[in-house]
């Protein structure tokens, strides 16, 4: 019963595979350096532009801190903020500027 669903010439093994059609370890090697050098290319311009505006959960992504660190920064005034209907939002230039203006010099003299 089986055979009356099958098409002629479907699932019969062996297949018959030419020569053209075999893949060799330096085929993969080409491919592995092809495929690395793509995801390089691709993680490169994604992190060479940055937008301008961030909302709050990705500063608290870049600065690896807690919701209530943000408000406690927000709260100060450390971290200059706009906000619009619920939304805050942040200048990755100023975000940029505390961080550099937070830099402590440690020189061993």
């Amino acid at each position: 019963m089986d055979k009356a669903f099958r098409k002629s010439g479907e699932d019969q093994y062996p297949q018959k595979i030419y020569a053209h059609q075999l893949i060799t370890i330096d085929d993969l090697l080409q491919f592995k350096k092809q495929l690395l050098e793509e995801l390089l290319a691709a993680f490169k311009s994604q992190t060479a532009v940055q937008k301008k505006w961030m909302k709050s959960h990705e500063v608290r992504r870049l600065l690896k801190i807690s919701p209530g660190t943000l408000q406690t920064l927000k709260s100060s005034g450390v971290i200059p903020y706009t906000k619009i209907g619920g939304v805050h939002f942040y200048d990755y230039g100023d975000i940029q500027r505390v961080l550099e203006s937070g830099k402590i010099n440690n020189n061993l003299g």
